[in-house]
């Protein structure tokens, strides 16, 4: 088995209502939604050629924004903020496109220097989508201050490939790109708009220690 801590980026698919009226109406671009990822991952070497791995990632974006059309009777800004939290939590089976060392006699095994793989999983997504700030009313058009939050878990599936460098028999780095999707019917407080897409593109760089 193995152990690895795991750093990289999160890019958010964003492309459900929420994320469209957020863009639209706010002075948030696309990109805002994405951000930095810490991950651990545990993995079982099942075979020379086959992984079971599980995994835990934390994701959080948070950004500024005001109203892209409107100011307040004070011509100021009408500002806000908006956060997104994604945590995945999966499993995935990893095949290696060749083997990935070598006994040397009955006790000794020699890891080659690369190990490129490819893989798929699934398994649950916990996301936090929250604005709070100040917002216009397009009825009266008065401004009032508010919070609005949707979370919960969505089912969530992947597909994965990347390669590890050994620096030892005990310890290798790896690189590793993925796909997910995940989507989840928003709460109460954002009533009207479709499910939120939880998926996008990961990278993922880390440093993993065998046993």
């Amino acid at each position: 088995m193995s152990v690895g801590l795991q750093l990289g980026y999160a890019g958010a698919s964003a492309g459900s209502e929420i994320f469209d009226w957020t863009r639209s109406e706010l002075t948030v671009d696309r990109g805002d939604f994405s951000s930095g990822l810490l991950g651990i991952e545990l993995a079982f070497h099942t075979s020379e050629r086959v992984d079971i791995a599980l995994g835990a990632a934390f994701a959080r974006s948070e950004m500024r924004s005001e109203y892209r059309e409107w100011v307040g009777d004070d011509d100021l800004p009408v500002a806000q903020s908006t956060s997104f939290s994604r945590m995945p939590l999966t499993a995935s089976l990893k095949y290696y496109l060749q083997e990935r060392g070598r006994s040397i006699g009955q006790f000794a095994w020699v890891p080659g220097t690369w190990s490129p793989y490819v893989g798929v999983g699934g398994g649950w997504t916990w996301y936090r989508f929250e604005q709070s700030g100040e917002w216009v009313d397009f009825d009266t058009l008065d401004i009032f201050r508010g919070t609005v939050v949707s979370d919960g878990f969505a089912p969530t599936a992947h597909v994965l490939a990347g390669v590890q460098k050994s620096l030892s028999p005990n310890f290798f780095l790896s690189g590793e790109g993925r796909y997910s999707w995940a989507s989840s019917e928003m709460d109460l407080d954002f009533q009207g708009f479709d499910a939120i897409d939880l998926g996008g593109f990961q990278f993922m760089v880390g440093i993993s220690a065998r046993f």
